[in-house]
């Protein structure tokens, strides 16, 4: 693996205190909606990314959210806890994404469109696995932010998006890292978790959402979930034809029906 890399996320900032409560309420059993609504409402940045979200239309809420303890109701603890850990991206980085071709901003609008994708899937159809879907989807594209401060550091940046102009697949793209950085996107974001000491079953679902089949079984199906999430909603499409057309194998290889996912894709692409 790229050393440089490896030292990069070593030295990244630990978790700030208003995660490392909300993970520790989130990993006990006898935790309520109230404990978690008095750590948000210490955070007024957090807080407020998460009522906007909550009224976004992005996530189909039927009546205006006012207060923290209701949204924190509708979405569930590992929801708020990917807002959480989102919110974490923002603080710990200096996200330029330029050898990616896009913005912060986009890289921050897709993110929230996986996850809204997410949550309005598998809410319909294992709302149970959402304790590690929730999270791991606002996290899939994290990595390239260390990638790209990589490129930009070793003025690969150029040659890097004159490739990546050659592919559109989130697969392609992996072994283009590989070519250039010795490491992925996805095991980037898997030794970013590591680092902050996120349960292994989040950063393995990332690790082995391009290749499902080499996970280990308890693994399996949320790295299967994230793969055809990162299909249908990535850094060269976003729920358009041919990324919802590329998807659609994928969702008949893992046994997922269409129905549930295709009416998640328009809710969400119709508010977008």
């Amino acid at each position: 693996m790229n050393e440089s890399i490896l030292k990069k996320i070593k030295a990244l900032p630990p978790l700030d205190d208003t995660v490392i409560q909300i993970q520790r309420i989130h990993a006990d059993e006898n935790s309520s909606i109230n404990d978690l609504t008095k750590v948000v409402e210490k955070d007024p940045m957090l807080t407020a990314n998460i009522l906007r979200s909550a009224n976004s239309p992005l996530y189909g809420f039927s009546q205006e959210i006012t207060t923290i303890a209701r949204a924190i109701s509708l979405f569930g603890m590992a929801t708020i806890r990917g807002f959480a850990l989102s919110s974490t991206i923002k603080k710990s980085f200096s996200i330029n994404l330029e050898p990616y071709g896009i913005t912060a901003q986009d890289f921050l609008n897709i993110s929230i469109i996986q996850n809204a994708l997410m949550y309005n899937w598998y809410s319909k159809i294992k709302p149970k696995s959402l304790e590690i879907l929730a999270p791991a989807s606002f996290m899939l594209e994290v990595g390239k932010i260390v990638l790209a401060h990589e490129l930009i550091e070793n003025k690969q940046e150029a040659g890097f998006r004159e490739k990546i102009q050659n592919i559109a697949s989130p697969i392609d793209l992996a072994l283009l890292e590989t070519e250039i950085l010795d490491m992925t996107n996805e095991e980037v974001t898997a030794k970013i978790f590591e680092q902050w000491n996120l349960e292994t079953e989040l950063s393995n679902s990332i690790l082995y959402s391009n290749a499902p089949e080499e996970a280990p079984d308890h693994i399996k199906e949320f790295a299967r979930a994230l793969k055809v999430v990162k299909t249908a909603v990535n850094i060269f499409n976003q729920l358009d034809d041919i990324s919802i057309k590329n998807t659609m194998p994928i969702l008949d290889e893992y046994g997922f029906g269409h129905d549930t996912f295709l009416m998640a894709v328009a809710k969400v692409k119709d508010n977008l």
